[in-house]
C-alpha cells in the first residue's frame, strides 16, 4: 500500500513536533489517574520528545529513568490500557500526529532489574494489518492501547515498557543522517502484579540491544508500495496474550531503504522539540521486506495562506486536505502551505 497522504518531507514533518508520551493506565477498564506527575506511578521523561540512538540508554525507561514514588496494583489476568497522549489527558488531544505511523509493542521486566541486562520481555505488539497501522488504531481508540496480563504470571513488582515506533522519517538510518531515522517513544510504569500465577519471566533481551539500525522494522520505507511491516524486537512471549498484526502475505519484491548522507534540515529553534541527545554509531544496510520508491523531495519552497490572526501555535498545522482545525496562526506567524495535504504556523 502506499501512502501518498503522507508524501512529505521528512524534515518537514518533523517540524509539527506532534511527539507523544504515557499519562495513565486502566486497568479493566478503570483509569487508575494520571501517572506522569510528581507522586505518580510512571517513570516520565522531563518532554515528549522521542529516542532515535539505539544505543543510548534512555531506550530502556526514556530519559534519566527515575523510579516513580507509587505503584498500581493488578492481578495476572486483567486487561491493562496504556493511555497514549500529545499535550493533555483530554478528548479533544490528538494524540500523536497521523504521519507517525508504525507499530505499538508492550515489554515487561522485573522491577528490581531496573529495566538493565537481559530481562524485557514482549507481552504484545500490533503492527501492520489490512491497510491499517497500529498508531492509526491508537488514535482511533482515544489513544488507549490495551493487552491482558498472563494468568500464569507470578505475583511481584514489574516495569511495564509501553513502546510506539514512528517510521515518518525511517526511511533513512538514524545513524546516517541524524536529522532522520525511526522515532522510539516509551516509558516504564510501575506495576504490581497480585494473584496465584507461578511463572517467573523467561530469559528476554537488553534494551538497548534488541533493535539495529539493520532491521527492516527499524530502516523502512514508509512512503513506498508495501504489503507488509516486520515488527522488530523479540517475539511475543508464548504465555502472554499478545497478537502481532503483522501482515502474512510475502511482497512481490523486495526494497533496499534509500540511505541519504545528506544533511536534512533541523527543526527550528524556539517551539518545536527535538530529538535526544546522540552520540556515536554504526550502520550498515539490510533489505526489507517492502517494495516501492523513495519519498518524494520536498517543495522547493514554502507559500503562504491568508488568514486571520488566531490561536494555532507555531510550527503546528493550519490548513490542507482534510485538515478541519483552525487556520489562524498566533501573532508574529503565517500559515504557509508545504504541500497540499499539510500547511503549518512559521515565523512571518
Amino acid at each position: 500500500m502506499k501512502f501518498s497522504k503522507y508524501l512529505v518531507s521528512s524534515a518537514l514533518v518533523a517540524l509539527s513536533s506532534a511527539h507523544t508520551t504515557v499519562f495513565n493506565i486502566l486497568v479493566n477498564d478503570v483509569d487508575q489517574g494520571t501517572g506522569n506527575t510528581p507522586g505518580g506511578y510512571i517513570r516520565s521523561p522531563p518532554n515528549n520528545n522521542p529516542v532515535k540512538d539505539l544505543t543510548s540508554d534512555d531506550l530502556t525507561c526514556n530519559v534519566a529513568n527515575t523510579p516513580a514514588t507509587r505503584t498500581v496494583t493488578a492481578a495476572a489476568g486483567d486487561k491493562i490500557g496504556i493511555q497514549w497522549h500529545h499535550n493533555d489527558n483530554t478528548s479533544s488531544d490528538d494524540i500523536i500526529a497521523s504521519s507517525h505511523l508504525g507499530p505499538v509493542l508492550v515489554y515487561i521486566a522485573p522491577t528490581a532489574s531496573n529495566g538493565t541486562g537481559n530481562v524485557w520481555v514482549k507481552l504484545a505488539e500490533s503492527g501492520y494489518e489490512n491497510g491499517t497501522w497500529a498508531v492509526q488504531t491508537l488514535i482511533a481508540n482515544k489513544g488507549v492501547h490495551s493487552f491482558t496480563l498472563p494468568s500464569v504470571l507470578a505475583p511481584g513488582n514489574y516495569l511495564i515498557r509501553p513502546e510506539i515506533i514512528a517510521l515518518h522519517e525511517a526511511d533513512a538510518s538514524y545513524a546516517v543522517n541524524p536529522a532522520r531515522g525511526a522515532q522510539l517513544y516509551m516509558e516504564c510504569i510501575q506495576l504490581n502484579v497480585t494473584g496465584t500465577g507461578a511463572t517467573t519471566l523467561p530469559t528476554g533481551v537488553a534494551i538497548p540491544g534488541a533493535y539495529k539500525e539493520t532491521d527492516p522494522g527499524i530502516v523502512f520505507n514508509l512512503y513506498g508500495t508495501f504489503t507488509s511491516y516486520t515488527i522488530p524486537g523479540p517475539a511475543v512471549w508464548d504465555l502472554a496474550a499478545g497478537t502481532s498484526n503483522t501482515t502474512s502475505s510475502a511482497p512481490s519484491n523486495t526494497y533496499v531503504p534509500a540511505v541519504s548522507t545528506s544533511a536534512a534540515p533541523a527543526a527550528p529553534s524556539g517551539g518545536a522539540s527535538g530529538p535526544s541527545t546522540s552520540t556515536v554509531y554504526k550502520c550498515s544496510s539490510k533489505t526489507s521486506s517492502v517494495s516501492g520508491a523513495a519519498p518524494s523531495a520536498a517543495p522547493t519552497a514554502a507559500t503562504s495562506v491568508s488568514g486571520v490572526s488566531g490561536s494555532v501555535a507555531i510550527y503546528s498545522q493550519c490548513g490542507g486536505i482534510g485538515y478541519t482545525g483552525s487556520t489562524g496562526c498566533v501573532s508574529g506567524t503565517t500559515c504557509k502551505v508545504i504541500n497540499d495535504y499539510y500547511s503549518q504556523c512559521l515565523s512571518s
